[in-house]
């Protein structure tokens, strides 16, 4: 648990294309309508500072390039701004957060597909968050990183960002750090299936988060 907050705090993790934006709605409604508070939130994002860093760190058409140093500490500039505007807030509310992406992220593209190191950017991230958030339950949507590409560019309404123009090793390795992380910490990680069917991940994502036992809504 988050410190001693009264609220619940849920992150869902996953490659590009693996399905995280859908979930983390279904996951809303669903425990909205049973009548939780839920705050659906997103990183990069989730303030007006941070949206403007994702649009820094994700813009694919810029004049310069970031080296991969100060692309970590301004994701974890992001964070800590969220951290402290949104997420801390709801949870002493009692709300139950909902969050597309966290530390996980940073860790898995940051350490292990940038080659920062994993455990070098994991002690960075828990230095940023001061003990602030700490994910109560994370799902990892795991995905083939072909076919999860191969989703994210048959969408033909919107652009590619920087992450996912990366070439294909970077995201096998994402892939690679994320069941690292979640053989690192079962207790909190979830693996589900993301190729089998999008009604079969949300069963699957709802299992996991009813087995943790939210509170009873306030």
């Amino acid at each position: 648990m988050s410190k001693e907050y009264k609220g619940c705090f849920i992150t869902i993790e996953g490659g590009d294309g693996s399905g995280k934006s859908t979930l983390t709605e279904k996951l809303a409604q669903e425990f909205t309508s049973r009548g939780y508070t839920i705050v659906k939130t997103r990183e990069p994002g989730g303030t007006p500072l941070s949206e403007k860093i994702r649009h820094l760190v994700l813009n694919p058409n810029t004049d310069f390039t970031i080296c991969d140093r100060s692309e970590l500490l301004l994701y974890l500039a992001s964070r800590l701004q969220h951290i402290e505007e949104i997420i801390v807030p709801a949870l002493r509310e009692g709300k139950v957060v909902i969050c597309e992406r966290f530390n996980d992220s940073t860790i898995v593209y940051q350490g292990c597909a940038r080659h920062l190191g994993m455990s070098y950017v994991e002690e960075l991230c828990a230095l940023a968050c001061n003990g602030l958030a700490t994910p109560d339950r994370t799902l990892y949507l795991d995905l083939d990183p072909e076919i999860g590409l191969h989703r994210i560019k048959s969408q033909s309404d919107r652009e590619l960002d920087r992450l996912e123009l990366e070439k294909l090793q970077f995201h096998k390795q994402v892939r690679q750090g994320y069941l690292q992380l979640a053989d690192k910490h079962p207790e909190r990680i979830t693996i589900i299936d993301a190729g089998q069917p999008q009604e079969d991940v949300y069963k699957a994502a709802l299992q996991a988060v009813e087995l943790f036992k939210l509170k009873n809504p306030s």
